[in-house]
């Protein structure tokens, strides 16, 4: 699969328009109901490759959009979102200067 390609799961005739939000693989249990002595063989079952993982956290983007953003009625919400994740990215990344300007009583 290239660039721009869609899946090798996907089919026209079978699945009807492309939803970039849905996974046409093959279904799995979901992990939710993955039980504790079935978690090992669960993540063995899962493709660790780049391309899986760019296509799961695109998955995941899309549906994001779908629930979010592009509604007819979209709320304030994804900028609320948006707003929390920079300020928590910004506060992990400027935590070891940050740590260095605490106010002791005694030093």
């Amino acid at each position: 699969m290239a660039f721009g390609d869609y899946p090798a799961e996907y089919n026209p005739k079978v699945h009807g328009p492309y939803d970039p939000a849905r996974y046409y693989g093959k279904p799995d249990t979901p992990f939710g109901q993955v039980k504790l002595s079935e978690l090992g063989a669960w993540f063995s079952r899962r493709n660790k490759s780049p391309n899986a993982l760019a296509g799961a956290m695109s998955r995941a983007w899309w549906r994001w959009q779908h629930k979010y953003v592009q509604p007819k009625r979209a709320g304030i919400a994804p900028f609320f979102q948006i707003t929390v994740a920079a300020m928590t990215f910004f506060y992990v990344i400027n935590y070891g200067k940050m740590r260095h300007h605490r106010n002791y009583k005694y030093h």
